[in-house]
């Protein structure tokens, strides 16, 4: 499950700005409810025919319709983002429909109150992780308890990964890996594997 459509960049993008694993599960958990499983950007009334025709005649905030992971929707809120992430949704609304725009305002959205006024950490911290209650960060409670159930199966996903688990002590670490990789005696002192190692590790030549 977490490799479907785009949710390795909406992980990248929650370890980026910092989110726990439950509040980062809770995203993932909104993202697929909102893009019917497909972990895609989603554009409102994307399932009807001729669907862009019927958004002009019906919706009366188009152009600044429904997009992305979140359905960022309304002039305001595309004006927060492009204020939040110096991107110009207002002039291009479009621009929100593309994923690594799409994830930030996911991820930033609701970490930080963008669309309700509520943000993720009212609701969900490292003591509290109330799934139900935090569809209020996006869209009131509209499926609150389904959301629920998406959120809790990827936090164990998740954990299962080791997302914001700190290392114990006698676990293997990725360091660990690079220096038994680099006393392996296929890596010739000097080559370009040795090198390469040294380099992730950061040592000095």
């Amino acid at each position: 499950m977490l490799d479907t459509g785009d949710t390795r960049l909406i992980i990248e993008t929650g370890k980026r700005f910092g989110l726990l694993r439950n509040q980062l599960a809770y995203c993932l958990g909104t993202t697929a409810l909102e893009t019917n499983y497909t972990m895609k950007p989603v554009e409102e009334a994307y399932y009807l025919k001729n669907a862009e025709a019927w958004r002009k005649r019906n919706l009366s905030y188009w152009p600044w319709h429904g997009r992305g992971y979140v359905q960022l929707t309304l002039e305001p809120n595309y004006q927060r983002a492009t204020d939040e992430l110096n991107v110009d949704f207002i002039g291009d609304p479009t621009l929100a429909f593309v994923p690594k725009h799409a994830a930030k305002i996911l991820i930033k959205g609701c970490r930080d109150g963008w669309f309700t006024g509520r943000k993720l950490s009212d609701y969900i911290t490292l003591k509290r992780s109330d799934f139900v209650g935090a569809r209020a960060v996006v869209n009131g409670s509209d499926r609150a308890e389904l959301i629920a159930a998406l959120a809790r199966e990827y936090d164990g996903w998740l954990l299962d990964e080791g997302y914001g688990v700190d290392p114990q002590p006698g676990d293997t670490t990725a360091d660990d890996l690079l220096i038994a990789y680099l006393a392996h005696p296929d890596v010739a002192p000097g080559s370009i594997q040795a090198r390469i190692i040294k380099a992730l590790r950061g040592d000095a030549e």
